[in-house]
Order: structure tokens, then sequence, then C-alpha cells
């Protein structure tokens, strides 16, 4: 069956980050994804990362004369454009949203930037961390005693950038079918990730969260949210919020002593911290996986990347898939009578000739944009 987004045609200009994980998203649902790779040094015939699944691939040097209207075609047919430049880039390249909406009116423009189209701060150069320090997420991240902890860029690129950007576009092609028009969608990673901060702020307005790290239910400042040191050296995650998960926890581990009893005593948590940090180091991570895994104690073992592959849990629900010998997530979400599928892994240019003769382009114009380095 094919996936839910099959005859839907996608071009991605390449970039890196949360651009080619939002047109992977795609991919995998069934699009047709064809990414435009830069012909330059080093780019043309490298090997393909994961993230590059399930596409064809054209290498070609928009720079070059002719190309520039190649590409146009390419996207005249297109239902998507995903590009991840800085403001402007795509424009003095003569690919820019007017011109492209003008030839193709339905077409869903997907812009993916860290500060987005506009503002003081569009044409500065960031990364992920940058962007989540403007929105107030990170503040909230790390101890108390030290500065913010950086975190993996999924709460940036990938969760307020790629998440946010396959939304905008799967709405955008909702709407097509009803207006028979598209759209830009301007997906900005510090706007994503100020957005996932709202339930955050809103407890704030309510009084109900501190700007100090590791003050609060949810940043390790509760002794029954966070992970523990075990005796091995490795590491257990405990989320005993609701007050039954909590006694259980208790129950299970042998707790008796009183200090216990007030679950949000804040002022007792520290101290409330520090016995439970002594009582999981006296068993191995693995021993206190074996007692509380399973259970309503809101358990689980810290696990890294390598131990991923192999819990039983994650191999059951078939979380991980291997493809050229190599581990890695498979699709999400499942969908019960569309699946998702990974496709296989191209080299970038690996298409090039088989798209522009699917374009039409004769043998003559192929050697043309040979001549002036647009191809090979």
């Amino acid at each position: 069956m094919p996936g839910p987004l099959a005859g839907v045609k996608v071009v991605e200009m390449n970039a890196i980050g949360p651009a080619p994980f939002a047109a992977m998203m795609l991919a995998d649902m069934g699009a047709e994804v064809i990414r435009v790779d830069r012909h330059v040094a080093g780019f043309l015939n490298a090997n393909g990362s994961l993230l590059g699944r399930g596409r064809r691939s054209i290498a070609i040097d928009p720079r070059k004369p002719g190309a520039t209207e190649v590409l146009l075609q390419l996207i005249d047919g297109a239902d998507v454009l995903i590009e991840g430049f800085r403001p402007g880039v795509m424009e003095r390249l003569g690919l820019g949203p007017d011109v492209c909406l003008e030839r193709n009116p339905r077409l869903v423009y997907g812009r993916m930037t860290g500060w987005g189209q506009s503002g003081p701060l569009a044409q500065a150069a960031g990364h992920d961390l940058n962007y989540i320090a403007l929105s107030g997420v990170l503040n909230a991240m790390g101890h108390a005693d030290r500065p913010p902890t950086p975190p993996l860029h999924l709460v940036g690129d990938m969760g307020g950038g790629a998440m946010f950007l396959v939304t905008g576009i799967l709405a955008g092609l909702f709407e097509a079918q009803k207006s028979g028009l598209g759209q830009v969608v301007d997906a900005a990673i510090c706007d994503g990730a100020t957005l996932l901060g709202s339930m955050y702020y809103d407890w704030r307005h309510q009084g109900q969260w501190d700007d100090q790290r590791q003050h609060n239910m949810l940043d390790g400042g509760a002794p029954f949210y966070g992970c523990y040191t075990c005796a091995d050296g490795k590491f257990v995650s405990i989320g005993a919020i609701e007050p039954q998960f909590y006694q259980l926890l208790l129950e299970l581990c042998g707790i008796d002593d009183p200090d216990f009893r007030q679950q949000w005593h804040k002022q007792d948590w520290p101290l409330l911290r520090q016995k439970l940090e002594t009582l999981f180091m006296t068993r191995t991570r693995d021993a206190w996986t074996q007692l509380l895994e399973g259970t309503d104690a809101c358990f689980a073992p810290v696990l890294d990347f390598s131990e991923a592959f192999t819990h039983p849990h994650n191999r059951a629900r078939g979380l991980f898939m291997e493809t050229a010998g190599v581990l890695h997530p498979a699709p999400a979400p499942r969908l019960s009578r569309t699946p998702v599928k990974a496709g296989r892994v191209v080299k970038n240019g690996e298409n090039t000739l088989e798209i522009l003769e699917q374009l039409g382009l004769s043998i003559e114009q192929l050697d043309e944009l040979r001549d002036v380095g647009a191809i090979v």
C-alpha cells in the first residue's frame, strides 16, 4: 500500500540540519522527493547520509548559465519546495517564492531558517543553541549552580524546526486542495522552539514555574522526577509525579522514611534527592530495572545509543531498522492503512541524467549544461 503522501512531488534544495530531516519525513510518508545537490568539488557522488533516504538526487550548479531555468522546470511540476538557506539566497539564484509561485501557483514553498525570514537577526549566522537561547527555553535547562546545559539539537533544529516545517507544509497542501493556491511556509527554529515552550510560559503565568533552574517539577528540581546514578556508574530515570505512582515507587524501593510523605513540600526536595541518590547507589542499573521496569512507578533505565538497539520494548516495536549494515531509527508515526516506509539512500547526483531526461531535455541541452559546468 502506498504511503499517505503518494503522488505528492517535493523538490528539496540540499541544506543542513532540519531541512533534510523534514524532507526525509515526507519521503517516508510516500512523497516523491528530488534533492538538488550542489555540483561542487567534494559533493558530487559523496555517500548520502541516512537522513537522505527515499530521494532521488540531481547535482547541478545553479550559478551556471541555464541551470536556473532547469531548476524552475523541475519546480514547475512540484507540489512542495523545501529550502534551508539564509533569507535572500534563493531570490539571488532566481528561485525565490515570487518567481516560483507565479509559474506554479499551487506550490507550497517551505522555508527553513533559524531566525525567520524577517526581523533584526534574520541575516545573522546561528545554530540550534542560539535559537533556543532566545526563546527562553535554554535558560530552564541544566543545573542551578552552572550555566544552562546545551541539549541535543532536538528542541531547536528537529523539534522547533523540522517538525514545524512539516506541519506547515502539510497544512499548506491541505489548504491548496480547496483553494488551488500554494503559499510560503516561514518556519523558523526560534519560532518553533518558543511555541514548544507554551506550557512552561503558562505555568509561569500561573505562578507554578520558577525561572531558577533545577527548582521546578520537570527541570530536575523534584526528587521524584529526574535521573540517578547507580552502583555501576549507569543511570536510571524516575518520573513518579502522580501521588499513586509516587507511593508505589516508595513501596517498591522499600522506603518508609517519614520525610518522603510530603511529596510537594518543595523546601524538602533537596534533602529527599540526596536520600534517593544514596539509595540508588546501592544497586546496579540492571538490578533496579529488574525491580521497577514495567510497573507504574514511572521508571526506565537510561540507555546509550548502542543499548537502545537491543532493549526488548524497542525491538518488539521495531524502533530501529538496518540499512546497508547500519542500524538507525525506523520511520514514524505508524499509520494503519497507508504505512510509512524508509527508502534507499542515494549518492549525491546519482539520478542527474535520469531526472533531466524526464524533464524533456535534449542531448544537445545536456551537452550545453556540461560545457558550462552546470552538470557533469
